[in-house]
């Protein structure tokens, strides 16, 4: 069996996806064969693999980080929100229905513990290594016994677990032992340590700390991580542009040319894939900022609505807020306007949806000559087209099915004067294409911005990667941690009182 880690975390956005995408670009660097795992995500950020499945964005850019190929087998459960109270369930890659919590959690989540562990097996007996992602915090509870993603998972596959907070958030001594104090004696002989992430000042000051945690609960700490600007990757729940603090610490040129371009990205509900929008972040001179009032969009050189898991709630939203109007003025008025998959569907004419509202015929914006009828079956492609005299690279996620009935072809969707539309995410990150489309933006917006010529989001993600590398190679104790990840976690571990409620 090959060796393997948990990383878990004291709460939600401690840091586990940074932290594993860290590990696994440290192991690579040192010439292991390494892949990432997780059980169960729930994200409406997601990513088409060359198979055509869908699984978490996160899980693919941990792949990069791996330097291998995402497959479904990273990330065999994704939960794709709807609502407050149900998600679609993406099962290896496929749709397979809607559910809401209750019954989730009630007891199918458990039945696919068997698949899980399948996967994770398949990918140990082709990987050196394989670091697993936890979700949330593995001291839940009123969820442990249907629990399949961290100490579920930790104990059918024998997984030490490394547990990582957050101190920058305060409270995170407390928040290290009441995870332990919180698990049951089986559970707690897996969780071999803990990991700080965010630290800002002198380490030193912390040690006596870190002294005192582990003769409460007789478990080290493998490392202090300092804070550092712009270390996230693709996000799976955040509203964070990813990549913009990475490329304004690195790039300190000014704009090429003398205007910045302004972009305004429509937080609409249930938005997806809004990393579309970090490859503009990227480019010197672009500024991205996310609104949600109508007069946000008056100065702004380019609005993009973004992709979202409920369309026509979407598009009731805009118009509640009266962005709906902003946007067929801006429209006619010929000022830029790029709708991304559900940002697209909400631009055109009408859509007919018995699938994801099911309140069937809707009036969109008529901006677009575009009908969409909502699918049951979903679209998971990675498509490859040109336009703009440039090649361009994507991949498309909806049940919508969109008959282009005029405008200019564009992508899979259309053009009419600056108001674009496409279903393809990710076709910004062409490098080529992205320039041509800003400098069609700057002409229509009468700005005198240039975009940088050498700009690579490609490489600007390896950059990011390398940091995150460079992060555990320089400020955890990667001996400690190989022992760990070959041999599992330390035997004769104490129990720490009072342990999981019988």
């Amino acid at each position: 069996m090959s060796g393997g880690l948990l990383v878990a975390g004291t709460t939600s956005d401690a840091g586990k996806s940074v932290v594993t995408a860290g590990i696994c670009r440290w192991l690579v660097r040192q010439g292991v064969k390494v892949a990432p795992f997780k059980a169960q995500n729930m994200s409406l950020n997601s990513f088409v693999t060359k198979e055509g499945a869908e699984i978490g964005r996160a899980q693919a850019m941990q792949a990069q980080a791996c330097r291998v190929e995402p497959t479904a087998l990273m990330n065999p459960v994704l939960l794709k929100p709807g609502g407050e109270r149900s998600s679609q369930v993406v099962l290896l890659g496929k749709p397979v229905g809607e559910m809401s919590a209750r019954g989730y959690h009630g007891g199918r989540q458990q039945r696919l513990l068997g698949t899980v562990l399948e996967c994770l097996t398949e990918l140990r007996g082709t990987y050196d290594a394989v670091i697993c992602e936890g979700a949330g915090s593995p001291a839940e509870i009123n969820l442990r016994r249907t629990d399949i993603v961290n100490m579920g998972i930790a104990r059918n596959a024998g997984l030490p677990v490394l547990v990582v907070g957050d101190i920058d958030r305060g409270g995170v001594f407390a928040s290290f032992f009441g995870t332990v104090a919180l698990l049951s004696p089986e559970d707690q002989a897996l969780v071999a340590g803990f990991l700080v992430n965010k630290f800002r000042g002198d380490v030193s000051l912390l040690e006596p700390g870190l002294d005192m945690l582990r003769g409460l609960t007789g478990r080290r700490t493998y490392g202090v991580l300092p804070f550092r600007h712009g270390l996230g990757i693709d996000e799976e729940d955040g509203l964070r542009v990813s990549l913009r603090g990475t490329v304004r610490e690195s790039n300190t040129a000014p704009p090429v040319g003398e205007d910045v371009l302004r972009v305004a990205v429509c937080a609409v509900p249930l938005m997806s894939n809004f990393t579309d929008v970090d490859a503009l972040a990227a480019e010197p001179g672009v500024v991205v900022r996310f609104v949600d009032r109508a007069e946000e969009l008056a100065d702004a050189d380019l609005v993009v609505v973004p992709g979202t898991r409920g369309t026509v709630r979407a598009l009731e939203w805009l118009r509640e807020r009266g962005l709906a109007e902003a946007l067929v003025r801006r429209a006619a008025e010929g000022r830029p306007v790029l709708g991304i998959c559900g940002g697209f569907q909400v631009l055109g004419e009408r859509i007919e949806d018995e699938v994801e509202s099911r309140l069937g015929r809707v009036d969109g914006l008529g901006v677009l000559p575009v009908r969409v009828r909502f699918a049951v079956e979903k679209t998971l492609t990675r498509p490859v087209g040109e336009a703009l005299g440039e090649r361009v690279e994507g991949y498309e996620i909806h049940h919508g099915v969109a008959e282009i009935l005029g405008g200019e072809p564009f992508l899979d969707g259309c053009r009419v004067g600056q108001t674009w539309g496409t279903h393809w995410h990710g076709s910004l990150e062409s490098d080529g294409f992205r320039r041509a489309f800003l400098r069609e933006v700057a002409a229509a917006s009468g700005r005198r911005f240039v975009p940088a010529p050498d700009t690579s989001f490609a490489e600007l993600r390896e950059e990011q990667l390398d940091r995150l590398g460079d992060l555990i190679e320089e400020h955890a104790d990667t001996d400690a941690l190989w022992r760990l990840i070959e041999s599992g976690a330390p035997t004769g571990l104490p129990f720490v009182q009072p342990g999981a409620p019988g």
